[in-house]
């Protein structure tokens, strides 16, 4: 099976992830998909989960938005936060979607923009700590 680079770069890290068969990522305006071959894009990326299969084997990892460059030389992934689904603290993901539906409750004022943001980030990093 034919294979691409996938490097993944946040702010603070970048996570070389070497050669992969797959990738699938939560684009702005539904999941796609990338295999070897694809053609050349910049795609903007929601919040949700990316899947990486890497010799036959699947990974995945909780995203908050960015971007996805795809080249003929690889696949870059630009996004603000990365994590890996072994590395997700799924009592800490419980407590903080906790402590923003209690913001919720509790103040009518609270900004429901962002507040729904942190929402839809705690839920997704608790749903990518499951697999």
């Amino acid at each position: 099976m034919s294979t691409f680079n996938l490097e993944i770069v946040t702010p603070t890290r970048i996570l070389e992830e070497g050669d992969v068969s797959y990738v699938r990522c939560p684009g702005i305006d539904g999941s796609f998909g990338v295999m070897a071959g694809h053609r050349e894009a910049v795609i903007g990326l929601d919040i949700g989960e990316i899947k990486v299969t890497q010799g036959g084997q699947d990974f995945f990892y909780a995203t908050s938005g960015g971007f996805a460059e795809i080249t003929n030389e690889k696949v870059q992934l630009l996004v603000e936060t990365v994590e890996k689904s072994s590395e997700i603290d799924s009592n800490r993901a419980k407590e903080s979607m906790q402590r923003t539906k209690d913001r919720i409750t509790a103040n009518p004022d609270v900004d429901m923009d962002r507040a729904e943001i942190a929402l839809l980030r705690a839920v997704n990093r608790l749903r990518v700590s499951n697999r």
